[in-house]
């Protein structure tokens, strides 16, 4: 027998003692054991500890009772189902008991039970089995009329199960909406509301026709208008509607046109918790169903606006009087005053709540009609913002910020282009309503209710947001409200830190000039919370004051503001926290940080204070807990301009700094490279050399592949050391070479370490004497290329070519006395017969960027080189001089460009390669030089665009490009004279299909660029970018291989660049597209073609995240063009390509079907829950679901995204 098992078995023992503290304590010693994961019960003791626990229950301690209901949530964990069924079964019987504390505890009991089930999604059937058995023992519970509390403790459970494992049961639908609608007419009210909520459940999980017959039966029982019927059954329909509404509200679309006119009408009864329960419904409606809404959405929003302000109790008229009225010790008769209205029986805040609510949904379903909610709700909703209910003033508040969110501009939004547009229109309102949002809220921010000033601070941080800069001449007003909350000690520490957060968010989006007079009333509270003994209060505080310091006396301008009666006061308290050793952690760092700034910008005011700070953050950077945020403030204090003397701690900082290069921490070395290069920059000459060194041998390690970041940094710290100690890098510049060129050679290197690297060669030749010689440096570059084997074995990549050109040429641009000597050296290596294909590759490269450097000399020989290359056998020789040609012709244009263009027309064989010289040409030269050749490049152009090859086209279109921007206001205007088709939406309905591709793909380059173009063109482009969403049959012919047939799609490529275009518009304009016709088209997408069902998986698992609630509404049609997918099977004998792309697909739709299970309500359809049990009981798609889900909860990368 184990050791677990002898324990739980004298546990056993113990809990039949006759005395009950005993069994308390056996009890409770139980549920340790079996809260821990390692223990394990054999069969015997399941059986008894089950006994033992259902024997508990019935115990007359009531103590003791609560503690075996208790353990049963673990226990089910751990026991065999046969085991659960028996406690299930157990607690049904006491369901049914006479007395009433045992029906109790089996309540509680089988709750318990029900949420320590494992869910349908882990694949254990046991939450299925253990629900059948209890659904009929509950049913015929509630059915009976006898005993209220069975009947509720049972409606109860039954909630409980349909919310969590709704789709399992659905055997058990039909007979369940079969009784629980008969409850809704119950005399007893607790029983209704509870009937009602299980209803909602069950309408999300049932089957479509169930749901038919349960919104018929609601709509049936709902009188008209006229119809007698009292006032509670109608209360309970509309509720069922509410709460069906908010749990399946996606299925009622259908029915809405019956519904909305119906209760829109019990909306005028005077019932007030009537009129709560339909403002409720309309919310959920307008959540869930916000197009089938839209023709009622004039009449909702004339309810909410009528409801908002019914109070009939209080009079708001006399609040002007008052006002004016109102001193310091009148708030004792106010309160009174209040006393009288507020009645007890006084249902009317809950109606004005919902109406706010509705408003809130109202406004964030459709955003297409903001200019009309700035017109209509925006006023009423600041009218209200003096509402003396403190619930429903959070939601008023609530529904204005929706209103100032919906009207945030979007990604990529250009005022100066867009004003006129509907986002334009909608600013320009919102900024009629800064002045009236002000004076509504001047009141509040100095209410005495803490919950209304922080409706107040949200509000004004989401419009400073929205519309920076507005709030500047309102200032008086904000300080003397956010000092008021800052100075409030009498209640709980939160509303300081949103004042504190306020404040922070103001500094940011205001100008700083509009805080200056203000500065003597803020500064006082702001110290004071910097000292405050509350952590979090300091360490806001503290990040406020940093705020303060880098806009009041930012360092890119002149200083307007007298720093000197504040500074002393400022690097005081900062130097005080900075002092204390006993501190929460975040006070620590940003006392570090908020120093750091304070010496940065005013270090040169700081005085006696400047060493002992310097001396603190030297003794911060030795400890490991607050070295990192050390090294970020030292950074800050190297980069400032004020030049201040760091001599005092560099001896000792730089050797700590060193020390911190071989550290893990990769956060740590990245911080310490950039404090490393501020300081060289910003006090080279000072810096000891032997501390130097000593930063200088931890380099080289750094310059690797494994870290390209860390790298380019420690090259960027190397090339500044360079700069201002060239004596000090004799040691390691052998070292970092080799391995700057084992970084060369990588075909990863990114462009940001090959700029270093550039940075880094110049500096060694560029010191009076040279680090190393120019030849050396050269010879080590070129080396590898020059010997590697003639037979063209493994050769390098071709990025590394290009890597060392760039090279070659940074070292010619720093020493041009060289420059001459080296392109006439390249010249003969790319003419010689001799030179290796690299060689020659290399050379043409060298000459690219070498050529502009070395002037015209070695230039005339050059032509001659390059034609005659371009007719090499070897592709890299012929691409390598055609990029040769144009970047060289781009530094002498008068000589070269008539030449080439000469070349163009004279042969016709190279015109590719010579076209690909032109574009260069294009890109690098001055757009002022090339202006006098544009007249002849145009020509030549067109007369090149009928050309026979794609390839061609593609290069003369790219010139194209390139050349209308030479002079934009000249040649735009002709460029679209030359499109014969005219407009853009001529050409999308053009006859040639590619022509159609190539108007998609600039739209959606538009789209993608420059989105503030396209929008209110959309309403024109969609239709006709939809149509080429479309299979079209005449464009599918079948070709004969042999003795196969082979279907080809000519429309293919066109419909792929729809698509894209329609991913494109989700990310920048999604506001103005119609998700539901936009998801038409992505289902039909979801049963396309390979390649565009690639594109629609991830469009719909962007979709699910973007508008949860148009996807929830045709989630069981969109699961099955997924399942097809899923489950579709590659013939046998297909090639290897096939198996892949089946096994891509798959994954893709996984992809989508976790992103639509991330919307709360999915899960719940039948369809869905049906398709899910299907991947779980197939071996290969539940283990890909489960690496989708694993992945998906690590931080996601895999979103197409193209911004």
């Amino acid at each position: 027998m184990s050791t677990a098992t002898f324990h739980i078995s004298s546990l056993l023992e113990k809990m039949t003692s006759s005395d009950k503290d005993f069994r308390f304590m056996a009890t409770s010693d139980l549920m340790s054991e079996l809260q821990k994961d390692s223990i394990q019960l054999d069969e015997d003791s399941e059986r008894k500890v089950v006994k033992m626990l259902l024997r508990l229950l019935e115990d007359k301690n009531g103590e003791v009772q609560n503690l075996a209901v208790k353990c049963l949530g673990p226990l089910v964990g751990k026991v065999k189902e046969h085991q659960v069924e028996t406690i299930v079964d157990a607690l049904c019987a006491n369901m049914r008991s006479d007395k009433e504390q045992l029906r109790d505890i089996a309540g509680i009991g089988l709750k318990t039970v029900l949420s320590e089930l494992p869910t349908a999604a882990t694949g254990s059937g046991l939450a299925t089995n253990v629900c059948r058995k209890i659904t009929g023992q509950l049913t015929s519970a509630i059915a009976q009329q006898e005993d209220v509390a069975v009947q509720l403790e049972a409606l109860d459970i039954l909630s409980d199960m349909l919310s969590r494992l709704g789709a399992p049961l659905a055997t058990f639908h039909a007979s369940l909406l079969h009784c629980l609608l008969p409850q809704l007419s119950s005399p007893r009210l607790a029983v209704r509301k509870r009937a009602v909520g299980a209803l909602g459940h069950l309408a999300a999980a049932c089957s479509t026709d169930l749901f038919v017959e349960l919104a018929d039966y609601l709509l049936d029982r709902l009188p008209g208008p006229r119809a007698p019927a009292s006032p509670a059954t109608i209360r309970t329909l509309i509720q069922c509607l509410g709460s069906v509404g908010r749990q399946a509200g996606h299925r009622l679309g259908a029915h809405l046109d019956r519904l909305v006119p119906l209760v829109e009408e019990f909306c005028k009864l005077d019932d007030d918790e009537l009129r709560e329960s339909c403002l409720q419904a309309f919310e959920a409606f307008l959540k869930k169903c916000p197009k089938e809404m839209g023709p009622h959405v004039s009449k909702v929003t004339s309810l909410c606006l009528q409801y908002m302000k019914h109070d009939p109790n209080y009079n708001y008229d006399s609040d002007g009087e008052e006002e004016q009225m109102e001193t310091e010790d009148s708030e004792f008769s106010e309160q009174e005053s209040e006393d009288e209205y507020s009645d007890d029986d006084d249902m009317s805040w809950k109606v004005r709540r919902a109406a706010a609510k509705c408003m809130a949904a109202l406004i964030s379903s459709r955003p297409d009609l903001l200019p009309d909610f700035h017109c209509t709700l925006a006023p009423a909703l600041i009218c209200r913002f003096k509402e003396r209910e403190e619930n429903v003033k959070a939601d008023i508040f609530g529904a204005y910020i929706v209103l100032l969110q919906q009207t945030r501009p979007p990604k990529g939004w250009l005022e100066a282009v867009e004003e006129p547009t509907q986002t334009g229109s909608s600013l320009h309102m919102l900024r009629g309503q800064v002045a009236l949002v002000i004076k509504a809220l001047q009141r509040q921010l100095k209410d005495r209710s803490i919950r209304a000033r922080q409706g107040c601070f949200s509000l004004l941080t989401e419009l400073a947001g929205v519309l920076p800069g507005s709030l500047a001449e309102h200032m008086p007003m904000l300080v003397a409200g956010t000092v008021f909350s800052l100075a409030d000690h009498s209640s709980s520490s939160t509303i300081r830190m949103d004042a504190l957060a306020f404040l922070q968010g103001l500094l940011g989006t205001e100008p700083a000039e509009a805080f200056h007079p203000h500065l003597p009333t803020i500064l006082p509270p702001v110290m004071a919370c910097v000292s405050d003994p509350f952590y979090k209060i300091a360490a806001e505080a503290l990040l406020v004051l940093q705020e303060l310091v880098r806009a009041l006396w930012p360092l890119d301008r002149p200083r307007i503001l007298d720093p000197e009666p504040y500074v002393r006061e400022m690097s005081a308290a900062t130097l005080a926290r900075l002092h204390a050793t006993d501190l929460d952690q975040e006070v620590k760092e940003r006392a570090i940080s908020c120093m750091g700034h304070l010496v940065g910008h005013l270090g040169d005011r700081l005085g006696d204070d400047l060493e002992p700070s310097l001396l603190l953050l030297l003794d911060r950077l030795r400890n490991e807990i607050t070295r990192l945020p050390a090294v970020k403030a030292l950074t800050l204090i190297a980069m400032s301009p004020l030049r201040l003397d760091l001599k005092p701690i560099l001896a000792e900082a730089l050797p700590i700094l060193a020390s911190f290069l071989r550290k893990n921490q990769r956060v740590l070395r990245l911080a310490t490279l950039a404090a490393l290069d501020a300081l060289a920059q910003n006090q080279g000459p000072s810096l000891p050399p032997s501390a130097v060194r000593a930063v200088l041998a931890e380099l080289p390690a750094l310059v690797s592949e494994s870290d390209m970041h860390v790298a380019q940094l420690a090259v960027d710290c190397l090339a500044t050391v360079t700069q201002v100690q060239p004596a000090s890098l004799a040691e390691v510049s052998g070292p970092v070479l080799s391995e700057l060129l084992r970084l060369l050679h990588s075909p990863l290197l990114p462009a940001g370490v090959l700029v270093a690297t550039e940075g880094f060669l110049q500096a060694l030749v560029g010191t009076r004497p040279p680090c190393v010689d120019y030849a050396k440096l050269i010879s080590l570059l070129t080396a590898p290329v020059y010997n590697q084997a003639a037979d063209g074995g493994p050769g390098l990549h071709k990025q590394v070519y290009h890597s060392l050109a760039r090279c070659v040429a940074a070292l010619a641009a720093a020493c041009p006395q060289e420059a001459a000597g080296t392109a006439n050296r390249l010249v003969c290596d790319a003419r010689s017969p001799h030179s290796s294909t690299g060689v020659k590759v290399l050379a043409f490269l060298s000459l690219a960027e070498v050529g502009q450097v070395a002037g015209p000399g070695p230039q005339r020989e050059l032509k001659a080189v390059l034609l005659e290359a371009l007719g090499s056998p070897s592709e890299d020789v012929r691409a390598a001089a055609s990029y040769a040609l144009g970047r060289v012709g781009a530094g002498n244009l008068p000589d070269f460009l008539p030449f080439l263009l000469g070349q163009i027309e004279a042969e016709p064989r190279r015109q590719y390669l010579l076209l690909h010289s032109l574009r260069e040409a294009l890109g690098a030269a001055p757009p002022d030089s090339l202006k006098p050749y544009a007249e002849d490049i145009w020509a030549l152009l067109f007369q090149r665009c009928e050309g026979a090859e794609e390839g061609t086209r593609g290069v003369v279109a790219e010139c194209l490009g390139k050349l209308v921007l030479v002079n934009p206001p000249f040649l735009l205007p002709r460029f679209r004279k030359q499109l014969a088709a005219g407009e853009f939406m001529d050409s999308l309905q053009d006859p040639d299909l590619n022509v159609r591709r190539a108007t998609l793909a600039f739209f959606n380059s538009a789209v993608h660029n420059k989105p503030s173009l396209v929008r209110d063109l959309l309403d024109d482009i969609l239709p006709l970018l939809y149509q080429e969403t479309k299979i079209r049959r005449d464009l599918i012919r079948e070709v004969e291989m042999g003795p196969f047939k082979h279907t080809v799609d000519d429309g293919l490529d066109v419909r792929k660049a729809a698509f894209e275009c329609m991913y494109s518009l989700l990310e920048s304009c999604l506001g103005q597209l119609d998700i539901c016709e936009f998801l038409n088209h992505v289902e039909d997408g979801l049963k396309d073609h390979y390649d565009i069902r690639m594109l629609t998986f991830i469009m719909l698992a962007r979709l699910a995240t973007l508008c949860p609630a148009p996807v929830l509404q045709r989630v069981d049609r969109l699961i099955e063009p997924i399942r097809a997918t899923c489950t579709a099977k590659v013939k046998a004998g297909s090639v290897k390509q096939e198996f892949e792309k089946q096994d891509e697909l798959k994954r893709s739709a996984m992809r989508a079907v976790a992103a639509l299970l991330t919307i709360p309500e999915a899960g719940k359809s039948p369809i869905m829950a049906d398709f899910s049990s299907q991947i779980r009981s197939n071996p290969e798609l539940a283990t890909l679901f489960e690496s989708i889900q694993d992945s998906a909860s690590a931080p996601s990368t895999d979103s197409m995204e193209l911004s």
